[in-house]
């Protein structure tokens, strides 16, 4: 079950989790690795950075309720006790103060900079495609290789 939840909750993001992820495009492309919906134990978690432990769930209206908000905290105390830092930011945050969230992330992030990627991620094949490498004319043999000179 744990695979088709992943592959439906990845198939169906939020408008908010969209633009999340969008929002952080900079920082995928500059060294740090996030994912989306990664399974820690027994709960998914909407973002995580796992070589930097920090898990960002976006969270939408169904979130403001006594019982949710309950169940927020004993999921962040476990996912807190696996060494996480647990950033939580409503729809409404990310779609109404993207600099906002992606300032609050990168401060999180920064006493973590030794667990950046050595090297940024490949870079897309240049327009037009491929290789751009030249390759010299090979020459062929004016002799069969079985003659003798």
């Amino acid at each position: 079950m744990g695979r088709e939840l992943r592959r439906k909750l990845r198939a169906n993001p939020s408008v908010a989790e969209i633009r999340f992820w969008r929002l952080i495009f900079p920082l995928r492309t500059g060294g740090w690795h996030f994912r989306k919906q990664v399974q820690l134990g027994p709960y998914y978690v909407d973002f995580a950075c796992l070589h930097a432990g920090i898990v960002v769930e976006i969270d939408g209206d169904t979130h403001s309720t006594e019982l949710v908000q309950k169940n927020d905290r004993v999921r962040d105390e476990y996912l807190s006790g696996r060494g996480f830092l647990v950033l939580r930011f409503s729809n409404d945050d990310v779609l109404a103060n993207p600099d906002g969230v992606f300032d609050a992330l990168v401060t999180a992030l920064e006493p973590r900079s030794g667990s950046r990627r050595r090297s940024p991620p490949p870079q897309p094949s240049p327009p037009g495609g491929g290789c751009q490498i030249e390759i010299e004319a090979i020459s062929r043999p004016t002799r069969r290789p079985d003659t003798l000179p």
